[in-house]
C-alpha cells in the first residue's frame, strides 16, 4: 500500500569459479533481505536474476524515502578488516592505507555480534561520540587478545571495504568485547546492521538503476482498505452490543482503544501494513472480541447464580481469565515459530499477530474490566 524505492544492482562475481556464482548470489540476496528486514516488517521484495554473463539483485523497499541511505545500506559490501602498521615506529598522524599496513588475521567474520551505541567522554576519552559495541566469537576472542596485547601503545586500524574508517590507539589488552570509533550516528547505525547481517559474499555491488516508485495500488486503494477495515469494526461492535446490550457497547469502545494502541505501535516500531501485516491485525481483532465474549458469557452464569452485578464482575473476569490466557498464550507460541523460521512476509504476519494477541490481552482484561467496575461500582 506504499510508495518506495526500486534498486537494480549488478554484483561483481568475476573473481569466483562457475559453480560457486549461484550460490554467492543468493547468499548476496538473503544477507540483504537480512539488512533490510531484521524485523519482518519491511516487506521488502528481494529477487536474484542474470541477464547474459551479468548476475544481478533487484531491491523493491516499500515506504523508504531516502534513497542514498538505502544505497549505502544495500550496495555496501560491509568487509570489515583489522590491520596494524608494517613499519612499528611510523610517525603519528600518517594516514593508514592497505600499502602502509598489514592484515592482522582479525576480520567482520569474527564478530558475533554488533550494536550502535553513544559513547559518553570519560577520564580516557577525549571526546564522547558514536560508536559500534562489538563482540567476537569464542575462538576469535583469543586472537583478538593476543594481537591487542601486542599492540599496546599502538594503532588498530579499522578498514571496511579497503578504506580506514578509524585508527584508535590500542589502550590495554581486549578479550572478546571491543569498540570501533571515527563514525557519525547514522554510519554507526548502518554499519552495526551491515556486521550483525553479515557481509555480501560477492566482490563488489554496483548501482546500475535507482528510482522512487509511487504506492503499489495507488490512493483509492488505500482508501478502500481503510473504509474495509472501519466496516469490519463498525459490524463487530454492532453485534456485541445487539446480543449483549450495554456490556457490548463497552466492548465495542474497549475495541477502539485496542485499535489505537495497535496503529501506534504499528508506527512507532514501523511496520509497513501490506497485505501479511493487515492479516495479521484482523486475525487479533477477532481474538480481542472472542476474550469479552468469554468473560461477559461468565458473568451471565454467574448472575443466574443470583450474584450481585459487582461480584458478577469480579468473578466473571477471573473465571474467563484462565480460558484467555491459555488461548492467547498457544497462539503467541505459534507466532514465535513463524517468527523464528519464517522469513519475510511470514515474519510481519506473525509479529503483527503478536502485537494485536498482546494488546487485546491488555484491552480486553484491563479496559473492559475498569469501564465495568466503575459502571457497577459498590
Amino acid at each position: 500500500l506504499q510508495g518506495g524505492i526500486d534498486l537494480t544492482l549488478k554484483a561483481n562475481v568475476s573473481g569466483l569459479a562457475e559453480d560457486e556464482k549461484e550460490q554467492a548470489i543468493e547468499s548476496a540476496k538473503e544477507v540483504i533481505e537480512r539488512r533490510v528486514n531484521s524485523l519482518g516488517v519491511a516487506e521488502p521484495i528481494v529477487q536474484t536474476s542474470k541477464v547474459g554473463e551479468e548476475y544481478r539483485i533487484i531491491v523493491q523497499l516499500p515506504g523508504i524515502e531516502d534513497i542514498d541511505e538505502a544505497k549505502k545500506l544495500v550496495g555496501q559490501t560491509a568487509k570489515l578488516e583489522f590491520r596494524e602498521f608494517i613499519d612499528e615506529n611510523i610517525e603519528p598522524g600518517i594516514p593508514p592505507t592497505l600499502e602502509n599496513t598489514k592484515s592482522t588475521g582479525v576480520d567482520g567474520t569474527d564478530l558475533k555480534k554488533a550494536s550502535a551505541d553513544f559513547q559518553s567522554a570519560g577520564r580516557t576519552q577525549t571526546q564522547g561520540g558514536p560508536v559500534v559495541n562489538f563482540e567476537l566469537k569464542g575462538d576469535s576472542a583469543e586472537k583478538f587478545k593476543e594481537l591487542t596485547g601486542r599492540l599496546i601503545g599502538k594503532p588498530l586500524v579499522v578498514f571496511l571495504d579497503e578504506t580506514a574508517i578509524s585508527a584508535p590507539t590500542v589502550q590495554s589488552e581486549i578479550s572478546n568485547q571491543g569498540v570501533i570509533t571515527g563514525l557519525t550516528a547514522d554510519e554507526a547505525k548502518r554499519l552495526a546492521v551491515q556486521l550483525n547481517a553479515g557481509a555480501l559474499p560477492v566482490e563488489s555491488i554496483e548501482i546500475i538503476q535507482e528510482r522512487t516508485i509511487g504506492a503499489t495500488l495507488g490512493q483509492q486503494s488505500v482508501n478502500q482498505s481503510l473504509l474495509a477495515g472501519g466496516i469490519g469494526l463498525i459490524i463487530v461492535g454492532a453485534f456485541m452490543i445487539a446480543y449483549y446490550g450495554f456490556w457490548g457497547l463497552l466492548a465495542s469502545l474497549s475495541l477502539i482503544i485496542y485499535s489505537l494502541i495497535v496503529f501506534a505501535l504499528f508506527k512507532s516500531i514501523p511496520v509497513t501494513l501490506t497485505l501479511a501485516g493487515i492479516a495479521g491485525f484482523i486475525l487479533s481483532v477477532g481474538m480481542a472480541v472472542d476474550a469479552n465474549i468469554l468473560i461477559f458469557e461468565r458473568m451471565k452464569e454467574e448472575l443466574r447464580e443470583g450474584r450481585t452485578r459487582v461480584q458478577a464482575v469480579e468473578i466473571g473476569f477471573s473465571r474467563a481469565w484462565s480460558s484467555i490466557r491459555d488461548s492467547n498464550v498457544s497462539s503467541l507460541i505459534t507466532s514465535g515459530i513463524l517468527f523464528w523460521f519464517g522469513t519475510g512476509s511470514v515474519k510481519g504476519f506473525a509479529l503483527a499477530l503478536a502485537i494485536g494477541i498482546i494488546v487485546s490481552m491488555l484491552t480486553a482484561i484491563v479496559v473492559t474490566r475498569n469501564f465495568l467496575r466503575f459502571i457497577y461500582r459498590e
